[in-house]
């Protein structure tokens, strides 16, 4: 039976003489994928509060008794120097209400002149409630703006802004001009790495046609697999820069291949034979650490992970194929068009750093464990929270009506908790409810339609994003509610939006460390399959955890204490998306052990072919230290690029994501990698003796 390398020679051979088919093929199968994938696209879901939390039953119990309440909601915040009771004042709120009750998938609206509670004390303030039969997933967006609109943009003695989900969606557009800038940084740095427009063409022309391929088979998938709505935007993220990266490993294999004499088709098979190997593991060690995310038991991670694997599987299957294809048709005239000055090869100078570290691997090792540790400090205090109108932009509707609501009736008010009870006494739990030290105010119980069921809601003292809040609400549901309805047989549930961003990160940190052991353990699996070595299968685990825990320190600091977040787009101080730290550590797993199976694949090879440890360190580094600074260099212009959009959540895992690869590409490849090869020697290549013998049965057999 042939090996994998034997196996991709005669697919890269395959290609590149049916150079022509080839690119037919994926010019064909793109434009199908692109049509039947955005012409039926699946709607995202954005509800995280599924599975068996105390927020999700509670929110089956609304679906069940109370259908009217059970979709979302737009609250009109009303602010009047003269008092929104003023005629004036009062003829332009119940205009505004009309309007909103003339809204699509509006079923009801209840007006602050004739609920209990919705004025301020000093009756400067006031909201109204408009309750959808429908999701903000579900809301059309054009109505949502038209409605945002007429409502902000009218002339009158009162100031009227929209808050909820729906402003927020409306207000928060998805895309944007991120992706066009990391794709115009990526041109740059590629050119600057190879001095040649046809070079650095190729390698983004491959990328493309699998971020294309791949994100239109995930929104079909999206009908088997919901996925949220941020789904697209982190697939094309990861996508855009690990199949650049990809291409860019064959394309540099390539022409070193030329260099050393041999013709384009034997530079294209050898390119794929060795760098297209490098790129099918490294590539499914993301894909692997990404179906990670499947022991979360989050239907909507799981989704995501679909998304961004699925996208990465394309790239990876352009890597292999179309560029062969394409590298026929550039032949020799690979660096053609080139560009005076650039693409000068520096191997001297990082074969100069390598041998400085080695000859003092102790203190260069040390010295870089304790930047990554000191960087990692802050995350000992990470908060989770899902971002919510409190965390939007200062110039949008939504973060104007949660400031005059919060302003007027206290920060408790971003953060209702929506309390269900069945089969007892709903007066007797809001009592007790509403004595409990932390909780502002409650309103009167409602009975469902059926009867069989009351709900109301309670108000905490402090804000959604107050650490005070995820206490309050595990007091009431350990303590409070069990002692109210004992010996009754009520049953009591605890939801709401809040209630709902508790439990799913409750959820993270319960379940996070059986994630990382899967990611690590996998990962570590394939690595030893390449490299053949536990020891560096070790060490690049360590390192890979050490990175990552430098890059939620810096996320910490930036987004949870303010350290320079607003510089980086950042309105206010938050705590960190649920969502973020959970799916950068699969993501940024998977990219580290691409830095490391390209680095040390390469050592492998020099070692191989009989330098010893050292020397072949010193080679490996000097022969890739300039791709894998181009292809880090190329990644972090692209994950940053998504500060310039406007979604919260999505710009801390870029500036995460973009954080983790500088810090791996610097510290941990430049500094820690030479240096634990060092002072591990020959040890780096054990193995245990049965596989050790095998993979020199294998290595002789293909001599």
């Amino acid at each position: 039976m042939p090996s994998q390398p034997e196996r991709l020679a005669r697919l890269a051979r395959l290609c590149y003489r049916r150079r022509r088919l080839t690119v037919l093929a994926w010019l064909l199968g793109t434009a199908a994928l692109l049509t039947l994938g955005f012409g039926f696209a699946a709607k995202p879901l954005n509800d995280f509060s599924g599975g068996k939390a105390e927020s999700a039953k509670a929110q089956q119990l609304l679906k069940d008794h109370f259908p009217q309440l059970s979709g979302d909601s737009i609250t009109l915040a009303i602010e009047a120097d003269a008092g929104v009771r003023d005629p004036a004042a009062r003829a332009r709120v119940q205009a505004a209400i009309a309007r909103l009750a003339r809204t699509p998938h509006v079923s009801s609206v209840s007006s602050p002149y004739q609920g209990q509670g919705q004025i301020s004390r000093d009756g400067r303030i006031a909201f109204a409630t408009a309750n959808l039969d429908v999701t903000s997933d579900d809301m059309p967006k054009a109505e949502v703006t038209k409605l945002l609109h007429d409502v902000r943009h009218s002339d009158g003695p009162v100031r009227l802004e929209l808050g909820g989900a729906a402003i927020d969606q409306a207000e928060t557009p998805g895309g944007g001009p991120s992706e066009g800038v990391g794709v115009l940084a990526a041109m740059v740095i590629l050119l600057v790495a190879f001095g040649s427009v046809l070079a650095m063409g190729l390698p983004i022309a491959s990328a493309l046609f699998g971020i294309g391929t791949g994100l239109a088979l995930t929104m079909l998938l999206g009908h088997v697999l919901p996925a949220p709505a941020f789904s697209p935007i982190v697939a094309a993220l990861i996508g855009l820069g690990v199949g650049i990266d990809y291409a860019l490993f064959i394309v540099t294999r390539y022409r070193e291949s030329l260099a050393e004499g041999n013709d384009p088709e034997e530079a294209t098979v050898q390119a794929i034979a060795t760098a297209g190997r490098a790129v099918l593991f490294a590539g499914t060690t993301v894909v692997i650490a990404l179906m990670g995310l499947f022991v979360m038991q989050q239907k909507l991670l799981n989704g995501v992970a679909v998304a961004a694997g699925v996208t990465v599987l394309m790239t990876m299957v352009t890597a292999v194929t179309l560029l062969p294809a394409l590298l026929g048709f550039a032949g020799r005239g690979i660096d053609r068009l080139r560009v005076p000055g650039l693409g000068r090869a520096r191997r001297p100078l990082a074969e100069r750093w390598a041998r400085t570290v080695q000859r003092r691997p102790l203190t260069a090792g040390l010295a870089a464990a304790g930047i990554l540790v000191l960087l990692a400090v802050p995350a000992l205090s990470m908060r989770l929270s899902l971002p919510d109108s409190s965390t939007q932009p200062h110039g949008t509707s939504g973060y104007a009506s949660h400031r005059i609501i919060a302003e007027g009736f206290g920060e408790g008010t971003g953060a209702p908790l929506v309390v269900v009870v069945q089969g007892g006494d709903a007066s007797r739990v809001a009592e007790a409810v509403a004595s409990t030290p932390g909780v502002a105010g409650v309103q009167p119980p409602r009975t469902s339609p059926d009867g069989a069921a009351s709900v109301f809601v309670a108000f905490p003292r402090t804000g959604p994003h107050d650490k005070a809040t995820p206490g309050l609400v595990h007091t009431i549901r350990d303590e409070v509610v069990p002692r109210a309805v004992a010996g009754t047989g009520a049953t009591v549930h605890v939801g709401g939006p809040n209630p709902a961003s508790i439990d799913f990160a409750d959820s993270v940190r319960s379940r996070l460390p059986l994630l990382i052991a899967v990611v690590v353990g996998l990962s570590m699996v394939l690595l030893v399959a390449l490299v053949r070595s536990v020891v560096v299968a070790l060490q690049a685990a360590v390192m890979n955890l050490l990175s990552i825990a430098a890059a939620y320190g810096v996320l910490t600091a930036v987004v949870q204490w303010g350290w320079g977040g607003a510089a980086l787009g950042f309105p206010v101080a938050m705590p960190v998306a649920t969502w973020v730290p959970l799916m950068m550590f699969p993501i940024l797993f998977g990219l580290s052990m691409d830095y490391e199976v390209f680095l040390v694949s390469r050592v492998r090879e020099f070692h191989e072919h009989g330098m010893e440890t050292r020397e072949a360190v010193a080679q490996g580094l000097a022969r890739t230290a300039r791709v894998i600074t181009a292809a880090a260099a190329i990644m972090v212009m692209v994950f940053l690029s998504v500060l310039l959009g406007a979604d919260i959540a999505v710009k801390q895992m870029g500036l995460g994501l973009g954080v983790a690869v500088l810090i791996d590409a610097t510290i941990v490849r430049l500094v820690l990698v030479p240096a634990l090869m060092e002072l591990c020697g020959d040890a780096n290549w054990w193995l245990p003796r049965p596989f050790a013998r095998r993979a020199l049965a294998r290595s002789q057999a293909r001599l």
